[in-house]
């Protein structure tokens, strides 16, 4: 029977596969594709945690006290009878063979669906055994962990290498970004998650996979199960599980027509973003890693809005990059830029990028409390000078070597501007007395929360360009956790506050002659390209794959008869609609596309 579950739409288009369930624990579960060749190796790596969770065991037995109640010896034998079960072992070690999972994942899986036989026995006694089932499964996942390093996956592989003729989507409570960065390159065609709103990281990253993904789908994870056939209406934000014949034909039809209009959009790669009335258009794009230098090129883009260098930082246990490996990493990007520029955030760091080598009490109270209003970006950068300065002296080598803008998150206040430009200078210092050559860089400020933006003057005095980071910017105006299902419906691009903030930012620096660009996730929205043109913006970074769609929607602008319908947006009550009624008349258009992403 059919089964339809509604969620968030963040990122579009239709993925139908079959299920791939991460599951819940309460031990972390790496989720790893294993290499072809090493798959034996990964089965003998589970047989052997099996092994020595079972010496556990017959040791804990043998050591119990002799006033010890009965119980605990029933109790260890119950756990060496699961564990030595071939529906668990035997089972887990299928997962790995027929689908590559690493044993952790093998093991979680298998335990998701031993855990629904047990939940539908009639006998309660039996019901309650899945508690031990768990407590098993938890024991071998954590000797495992004191294992071999595991076998990161390789990518750029067909999704069919890794079991059956269909495609793979992905279904989680929620997806850590550890596993994020996993599975970017990896074999998913879609993402479905319980959790996360639309500017959550899951989101960010499914749009820069650009596959469809729906989130806060609530109890998808639970309701689907491994092996499902599930359609993602990444466009609705629905869920199907086990479509009927004709539903799923529709969706492939779908699927089918998107494809063609990819192939529309990308005949415009090398036509210059220009208005109908000859503004000149900057299209950056955005990205995470050198080696996304290439897909800029291949969009089209005239350089890197956002070159996010947290994720230098990420998944590292606890050993944060040094000069030299960041130089090397900053310098990879700008050579392969090819002489355009390249814009790269200081560390940004905290709510839903968490860092594994945030080590100190104080940090580790913050990520409990709220993240999103603690120690984290520039503040955190500033707390460890010697860190940040690290960071600086690298960024400015990299310069050496092309085009480089160094821009600072999170900024809210003179003194940290003060502290920053301070920072700048002992790192100038510093390269100068080792006789290390550098380059000179511009150096712009992120406008992201409403004390920056309202105290813009300030900024455009120190600073040579202004970056509107909307996701945040709309997070701490509308005081709503951008990663909260519970009020992500509340998330809100269109509120009048933030179009103003958005409209007076970029107003003023104009004004100022200093460059302003927007590199939230409002720059690759198309609902928003001719509103944020209306108001004067000229630079958009985005992810390379909604660069296509976006310079299409600039090409049929007019600016001249945009501009003057401003002042009607920002005094509705309801901007959407109003905008949707007053830009569409300017452009002819019969509609324009909704905020979906």
């Amino acid at each position: 029977m059919s089964i339809q579950i509604f969620g968030l739409p963040v990122s579009r288009g239709v993925a139908i596969g079959r299920a791939v369930l991460v599951a819940s624990s309460r031990v972390d579960v790496p989720h790893v594709f294993i290499d072809p060749t090493l798959i034996e190796e990964e089965v003998a790596r589970l047989y052997a945690a099996r092994d020595v969770v079972g010496a556990e065991f017959d040791a804990l037995k043998r050591d119990l006290p002799a006033d010890a109640p009965a119980e605990l010896a029933a109790l260890l034998d119950v756990h060496h009878m699961l564990l030595q079960d071939e529906a668990l072992i035997g089972a887990a070690a299928d997962w790995v063979r027929q689908r590559h999972y690493n044993a952790e994942w093998a093991l979680s899986a298998q335990l998701e669906v031993l855990a629904r036989q047990f939940d539908e026995m009639e006998d309660a006694y039996l019901r309650e055994r899945k508690a031990d089932l768990e407590q098993v499964v938890e024991r071998l996942i954590r000797s495992l962990g004191r294992g071999a390093p595991l076998t990161l996956p390789e990518t750029d592989r067909d999704s069919r290498d890794f079991g059956g003729d269909e495609p793979l989507v992905l279904v989680a409570s929620d997806i850590a970004p550890a596993d994020m960065l996993n599975f970017k390159r990896s074999v998913f065609k879609g993402f479905v998650t319980d959790v996360g709103g639309k500017t959550s990281h899951t989101a960010i990253v499914a749009r820069s996979m650009d596959i469809p993904a729906v989130v806060g789908a609530r109890q998808a994870s639970s309701l689907i199960r491994s092996d499902d056939c599930i359609i993602i209406d990444g466009d609705a934000g629905l869920v199907i599980v086990d479509p009927s014949p004709i539903v799923l034909e529709e969706y492939r039809f779908r699927q089918r027509q998107s494809e063609l209009e990819r192939g529309r959009l990308a005949r415009l790669r090398h036509t210059p973003a220009v208005t109908l009335d000859g503004e000149r258009v900057e299209l950056l794009s955005n990205i995470e890693m050198p080696e996304d230098a290439d897909a800029v090129l291949e969009a089209g883009s005239v350089g890197v809005g956002l070159f996010r260098s947290e994720f230098l930082f990420m998944n590292r246990g606890g050993n944060l990059p040094d000069e030299e490996e960041q130089y090397d990493a900053y310098r990879r990007a700008v050579e392969a830029m090819k002489g355009l520029p390249v814009t790269i955030r200081t560390v940004d760091i905290g709510a839903d990028k968490p860092l594994d080598a945030m080590s100190s009490s104080e940090l580790r109270h913050e990520s409990v409390l709220n993240p999103a209003l603690g120690l984290r970006a520039i503040r955190w950068s500033l707390s460890e000078p010697s860190m940040f300065r690290r960071q600086l002296r690298a960024l400015l080598r990299a310069a050496a070597h092309g085009p480089v803008k160094i821009m600072i998150p999170m900024l809210s206040s003179v003194r940290e501007i003060k502290q920053t430009l301070d920072n700048v200078a002992h790192a100038k210092r510093q390269l100068a007395e080792a006789g290390k050559p550098f380059g000179e860089v511009e150096l712009g400020a992120m406008i992201e929360v409403p004390a920056a933006a309202l105290t813009l003057p300030v900024f455009l005095k120190h600073f040579d360009f202004v970056s509107l980071g909307t996701n945040d910017l709309i997070q701490y105006t509308l005081a709503i956790d951008r990663t909260d299902e519970a009020v992500a419906h509340l998330y809100d691009p269109w509120n009048p506050a933030v179009l103003q903030l958005l409209y007076s930012t970029i107003s003023q620096a104009r004004a100022a002659g200093k460059g302003v660009s927007v590199c939230g996730e409002m720059a690759g929205d198309p609902a928003f390209t001719e509103l944020l043109l209306a108001m004067g913006l000229r630079t958009f970074s985005m992810h390379p794959t909604q660069v296509a769609s976006i310079k299409q929607r600039v090409l049929r602008a007019d600016t001249r008869r945009l501009a003057p319908l401003v002042p009607q947006v920002l005094g509705s009550e309801d901007p959407e609609a109003t905008c949707l009624e007053q830009f569409a008349a300017a452009t002819g258009a019969t509609h324009l596309p909704r905020f979906a992403a």
